[in-house]
């Protein structure tokens, strides 16, 4: 089930911030939402850049690693909610975060991934909140 909604007659497909301090998994979630119509309009390495990308681009959707250099996606979490309170945000975390997941939830998150995840996972977890 892909995300392209009909506007006026165009296909819409949603927008996608990525936001992962490590290459790989930006490549790897990025593949994945491609490959299931998504567009993946920026890539973000940090919660500074995070917060930049977010307010340049207005994805419809975003996943945002929890632990992060220079700042957590926690704190770009809670910059993004204050900025946006109808931001959707997806938090991908490593077991044992069960606390921070809390924690992103009540801060606003949509929902969490747990790393490694299946590609049927992000699918459809991003399709329910984007």
């Amino acid at each position: 089930m892909a995300l392209v909604v009909e506007l006026r007659g165009e296909k819409y497909m949603k927008k996608v911030l990525v936001v992962d301090d490590a290459l790989f998994m930006r490549v790897s979630i990025k593949k994945t939402l491609i490959e299931h119509d998504f567009e993946v309009v920026g890539e973000a390495v940090n919660g500074f850049d995070a917060i930049e990308k977010y307010k340049e681009l207005r994805p419809d959707i975003v996943t945002m690693d929890i632990t992060m250099p220079e700042l957590t996606g926690i704190d770009a979490l809670k910059a993004i909610m204050e900025f946006d309170a109808n931001a959707k945000i997806v938090m991908i975390t490593a077991l044992g975060q069960e606390e921070m997941v809390r924690q992103a939830i009540v801060l606003g998150a949509k929902s969490f991934i747990v790393k490694p995840f299946k590609e049927e996972q992000i699918v459809s977890t991003l399709n329910k909140f984007a």
